[in-house]
């Protein structure tokens, strides 16, 4: 049996019982699993098809590279999800994934227009806005380890184990180190809307350097404020899809 490639990319977490539908694309953050996807199934109404890409160095990828640059990064995640673009849908990213969403967003509104009805943002600094030094990808492998463990998300004994360490530290470095180098300051938007979320708490993502997302779109765009720190969408998951939910309710079918 022929396996499409694109099935290692994308993981199908629910899929929509009536029509019209969207799709909610999801996209984690640096080494995240989209697993971490799975406890919102039962969170969006019936017309809600939720998908969650996974990237090298994940489940079935672990044994795969990361990729250390961006531009085959967005090309080739662009192509796995391309089946699925033509319908209407949503992309949400949260810290190195909301800028993997955001680079993907400008490919795809030049090839479906008007199929991308919102992008979510969550706790990742806007690309024309600079990053204060020192970089995370810059430490000691010890104070690169200790700074991860304290966003929290990626449970320490993994970390510590020397069984997976070898595996997830190289993609969380090299996908963080993408992030933290990537600007863009020549002004490029995209005409979606964009709803930017942060959390209060978080020592990593700022206010100063969310507030640029306003700048990034040609769209009506929100900045809001979440509790919790790097990773409140965990902590503070309701209050989260509330928000999504909401936005959803708003989004329209594209006409043929």
């Amino acid at each position: 049996m022929h396996l499409d490639p694109a099935m290692k990319w994308v993981l199908t977490i629910r899929s929509a019982s009536v029509d019209p539908k969207i799709q909610v694309i999801c996209f984690p953050h640096a080494g995240g699993s989209p697993d971490m996807f799975r406890a919102w199934a039962d969170c969006f109404a019936d017309n809600v098809d939720l998908i969650a890409v996974r990237l090298p160095g994940r489940g079935s990828r672990i044994r795969e590279k990361p990729y250390d640059r961006w531009e085959p990064l967005v090309t080739d995640t662009f192509a796995a999800l391309a089946p699925r673009l033509s319908e209407p849908h949503v992309l949400y990213g949260h810290s190195f994934g909301g800028r993997l969403a955001y680079e993907l967003a400008h490919l795809i509104q030049a090839e479906y227009p008007a199929r991308t009805q919102r992008l979510f943002i969550s706790a990742c600094r806007s690309p024309n806005t600079m990053l204060s030094r020192p970089y995370l990808h810059e430490l000691p492998e010890q104070d690169f380890l200790a700074a991860i463990k304290s966003m929290g998300g990626t449970p320490a004994e993994i970390l510590d184990s020397d069984l997976m360490r070898p595996l997830l530290v190289p993609i969380m470095y090299n996908e963080i180190r993408l992030t933290e180098l990537s600007n863009q300051p020549d002004g490029r938007r995209i005409d979606v809307p964009i709803t930017a979320i942060y959390g209060r708490d978080d020592v990593f993502v700022t206010p100063a350097n969310m507030k640029g997302w306003r700048g990034c779109s040609l769209r009506e765009s929100e900045l809001l404020t979440m509790p919790g720190d790097h990773f409140f969408l965990e902590t503070h998951r309701t209050q989260l899809l509330d928000i999504i939910n909401s936005r959803l309710e708003g989004a329209k079918c594209p006409s043929s």
